[in-house]
């Protein structure tokens, strides 16, 4: 598909990606899915999401990305923003989605929870807490807040059910868990948030 990361088998769908949540949410639902696809690492740190080749299939320059060599009436298809991936892989599978439209709703309302409001809080709570270079105890305060109202959202959520979706497992749990997981492995605050004292249907 380019040259830069060529591909070894052209008629799987291209993951372009890393091992980021939003990265990792798509990884997930092509192993759910059991979907054929290559991966290509984008090493953000080095700058390859800003080269033409990248930009030509996603023009925010930010991943994950792929593209369908056999997407609808059998053309390519370049596909960004891990929650249009996520629903266009449902679809093109027919697996993880909802069909009942009220269903469907419920799991989609969920899913843009998690692109609107989890994945960004999370991600400005990690910067501050984890990251940056400078400690900015308000930056820190204004986002663990934050995170902590969206956990509590999803705790009462989750009471007395195993997926966000009482039907069952749909791709709104792969777009959030591995933003939650995130919180721990990424950004060792579990002790901070108080994770498995407050939001233990979260965690659990």
């Amino acid at each position: 598909m380019t040259l830069k990361w060529p591909a070894q088998y052209p008629d799987r769908i291209q993951l372009y990606s890393l091992g980021t949540p939003n990265g990792q949410k798509v990884a997930i639902a092509l192993e759910e899915m059991a979907l054929p696809y290559e991966a290509h690492r984008v090493n953000i740190m080095a700058g390859d999401q800003f080269t033409d080749e990248f930009v030509a299939i996603n023009p925010n320059s930010k991943i994950p990305a792929i593209v369908d060599p056999n997407g609808p009436a059998g053309k390519p298809l370049s596909v960004f923003e891990s929650g249009a991936i996520l629903l266009y892989l449902a679809e093109k599978s027919g697996q993880y989605l909802p069909t009942d439209p009220a269903v469907r709703n419920e799991c989609l309302q969920w899913l843009f929870f998690q692109v609107g409001g989890v994945g960004p809080m999370f991600g400005q709570f990690g910067h501050f807490y984890a990251y940056a270079k400078e400690k900015v105890p308000y930056g820190i305060e204004r986002y663990q807040t934050e995170v902590k109202r969206l956990l509590g959202v999803l705790e009462a959520r989750l009471q007395g059910q195993d997926y966000l979706v009482q039907e069952g497992y749909t791709i709104a749990d792969m777009a959030t868990f591995p933003w939650v997981g995130a919180l721990d492995w990424g950004y060792n605050a579990v002790e901070a948030l108080q994770l498995k004292q407050d939001f233990p249907n979260v965690m659990s």
